[in-house]
C-alpha cells in the first residue's frame, strides 16, 4: 500500500477501513511504517480484546500512547 500523507483533520462520510489482525502479525516497527494504523484483535496480551496500534518507528503503541506487551 502506497503511503498518504494528509495534513489537518481528515473526514471520511463512510468510515474507514484498517487492518486487522494478531499482534504477532504486526511489521518490526520502523521508520518505514511511522504513522501507519492497525487495529490487533488480541490486546498484546493474547486476549480477545480489541485495541488501535499506531508504529512510532521504534514501537507499535496503543492509541493512548502506552507499549504493547
Amino acid at each position: 500500500m502506497a503511503a498518504t500523507h494528509l495534513s489537518g483533520p481528515v473526514v471520511s462520510a463512510n468510515g474507514f477501513n484498517l487492518p486487522v489482525s494478531l499482534t504477532a502479525e504486526l511489521p518490526a516497527a520502523s521508520a518505514d511504517n511511522i504513522g501507519q494504523i492497525r487495529v490487533i484483535t488480541d490486546n498484546g496480551a493474547g486476549d480477545n480484546e480489541t485495541a488501535v496500534v499506531v508504529s512510532n518507528g521504534s514501537a507499535w503503541v496503543v492509541a493512548s500512547g502506552a507499549a504493547l506487551s
